[in-house]
Parts: structure tokens; C-alpha cells; sequence
């Protein structure tokens, strides 16, 4: 199995940028299709980002599209999600998942999961 440690949340105003870290240990990292999901108070955890094993493929929420870029380093076992042009409907709490497997968007499919990094976006 692997173990998930996310980093790079807090506060920061809208307009602002964030890089999330997602690091991964345990078993080979790079078999495993990594994913950031978010869950904002009172609502269902929702599909980010996603990258295949090699980075080559990406995959974005419409709602992010052409702010956040997920890549990964798999010499580093870490992928990283970049925000850019923070909105307020942006706060939540992210979460990298993985997978053996290709890639899926619902949260259901995702068998590791990490503690969660709080993103709070300031209007």
C-alpha cells in the first residue's frame, strides 16, 4: 500500500496562488494514479485534478481549468498541484488519493487517501 501526506495549505487571498505537495511512501509510486480532490463545508468531496503514472495524461475539474496544474515527480514520489488565481469557491479542504489503475473521478474508486490540507481563500 502507500501512505499520503498533503502540505502547502492556508490562508491566502483571492487572486493569490498556492502549490499543494502530495508525498507519497510505501510501494512502487509510480504505479499508482494520483488524484487531488476537494471538500468544502457542507458539500461532497469533488474531483481536482488527476495525473497519470508517467504525467503525460492530466486531467482537470471544468472549475479549474486553466488555473491549477497538477504534475508529478515520481523520482521524488511527490505530486503537486499548483493554484493560480485563487477564487473564494476555492476554499476547501484538498486531498490527494490514489489508485491502482487508471484514471477515475469519482472518490469512490480511490483506495489511499491523504489527511487533507486546509485551503482558505479570503475574498
Amino acid at each position: 500500500q502507500v501512505q499520503l501526506v498533503e502540505s502547502g495549505g492556508g490562508l491566502v487571498q483571492a487572486g493569490g496562488s498556492l502549490r499543494l505537495s502530495c508525498a507519497a511512501s510505501g510501494r512502487t509510486f509510480s504505479a499508482y494514479s494520483i488524484s487531488w480532490f476537494r471538500q468544502a463545508p457542507g458539500k461532497e468531496r469533488e474531483f481536482v485534478a488527476a495525473s497519470s503514472w508517467s504525467g503525460g495524461t492530466t486531467y482537470y475539474a471544468d472549475s479549474v481549468k486553466g488555473r491549477f496544474t497538477i504534475s508529478r515527480d515520481n523520482a521524488k514520489n511527490t505530486v503537486y498541484l499548483q493554484m493560480n488565481s485563487l477564487k473564494p469557491e476555492d476554499t476547501a479542504v484538498y486531498y490527494c488519493a490514489a489508485r491502482t489503475g487508471g484514471f477515475r473521478r469519482n472518490f469512490s474508486e480511490y483506495t489511499y487517501w491523504g489527511q487533507g490540507t486546509r485551503v482558505t481563500v479570503s475574498s
